[in-house]
């Protein structure tokens, strides 16, 4: 099917300060809806946090604008209200009351643009008493009940999630789904408003399912408490006789059935959620998964309704046929490192481009042309630049 016309997110100005985790996530979403990104960093030779793309290969930072200003000398942070003054969204990831600080707040850009969206994202949110402590994905997740309700390692070690779940969904697309409905209320109401996007807050949302059970019923989930942490053999990840791995998830009885009988396990039909014979039944699976290699069991299963799928591994995955067929990967274009492959838009309705996009590339500044654009005189801009404020 064609992309749409427009860009849902099309005429929509965003200044990022964040370099990587939930802010950087937040971003791409918005500008793969359409939005013009711009990185807002600090000149590469002043000390601090550089906010800048982490690496060209990071589809994060593909086809984003870069400014870099010293926001602690006072004409720069001028510019950077004019930047503001023409902007919708503004998302921010520094400690709390540091933005405040440096005079560049929600209330300091409300003076000059009353419409804003301003995005404050970090771990715990900006007040509690755990506001001002330094995290990162893993810390979310083990606050967040996350680490608790997995499936542990030996000696009941919690685990480290593969992937950084805390950041990109309960942080980044936490963040995105309040600013798009702040825009959709500024659309109505002409108000912009303040928004304090807490990464742990959103691992809550993520395990609400258990969170609310305990509140309910006093319930105290936990690995294997449930068909969903590992209860029941059919809800499980078994070894092939090529040592890599198949996910099973039969839930439904007609799968759980199909299951079975694919898999030559037949005495367990009427056994699915018999509590006193799981270990039986994962250890008859077990042994049958071992006869046949992980790919010989996808091609009989996976399309035979049993809720089969292959563990891939990174380089397997890329080369997916389904996620080929969907487009899910696209080219970008370094000026140094040419074109290569990263993930493409693959959000609902977000919009693809033909050809190679620009990857992130830290060196590049479009500082002197948004200024420019911002409305800056040349003598301003010549003055900034002099006295070492913009890069």
């Amino acid at each position: 099917m064609a992309a749409p016309s427009i860009p849902a997110l099309d005429g929509t100005v965003v200044l990022d300060f964040s370099t990587v985790g939930p802010g950087s996530r937040c971003t791409r979403i918005l500008a793969d809806y359409g939005a013009t990104v711009i990185k807002v960093g600090v000149p590469p030779k002043k000390a601090g946090l550089q906010t800048q793309p982490a690496h060209w290969a990071y589809s994060a930072n593909r086809g984003l604008r870069q400014v870099r200003l010293d926001l602690k000398d006072p004409e720069a942070k001028a510019a950077f209200l004019e930047l503001a003054r023409g902007a919708d969204v503004i998302l921010e990831s520094f400690r709390p009351g540091v933005v405040d600080r440096l005079g560049i707040g929600f209330e300091a850009v409300r003076e000059v643009n009353p419409r804003i969206v301003y995005c404050s994202t970090s771990g715990y949110g900006q007040d509690g008493p755990a506001s001002l402590w330094a995290g990162h994905d893993i810390n979310y997740l083990a606050v967040g009940g996350y680490l608790a309700c997995s499936e542990p390692g030996i000696d009941g070690k919690p685990p480290i999630a593969g992937a950084t779940i805390a950041d990109g969904a309960a942080g980044g697309m936490h963040a995105a789904l309040a600013i798009l409905a702040a825009l959709l209320r500024r659309a109505k109401t002409g108000e912009g408003e303040y928004l304090d996007v807490s990464v742990a807050d959103g691992v809550l949302t993520l395990m609400s399912l258990y969170i609310d059970q305990h509140l309910a019923t006093g319930e105290e989930p936990g690995p294997r408490h449930d068909v969903l942490t590992g209860r029941y053999a059919y809800y499980d990840t078994y070894a092939c006789a090529d040592g890599k791995w198949v996910a099973v998830g039969a839930i439904e009885p007609q799968f759980y059935a199909n299951l079975c009988k694919g898999i030559g396990c037949e005495r367990w039909l009427e056994h699915q959620n018999d509590d006193a014979v799981q270990e039986q039944v994962r250890a008859d699976f077990a042994a049958a998964f071992r006869t046949r290699t992980r790919d010989q069991w996808v091609a009989e299963l996976a399309g035979a309704n049993t809720c089969l799928s292959p563990i891939y591994e990174i380089k397997e995955l890329v080369s997916d046929p389904q996620f080929r067929a969907r487009g899910a990967f696209g080219s970008a274009e370094h000026p140094k490192e040419g074109v290569f492959e990263q993930v493409a838009p693959v959000l609902a309705g977000q919009t693809r481009s033909e050809g190679a996009v620009p990857a992130g590339d830290a060196t590049r500044s479009d500082t002197e042309a948004l200024l420019r654009e911002a409305g800056l005189s040349a003598d301003q801009i010549a003055a900034l630049r002099e006295r070492g404020a913009i890069a």
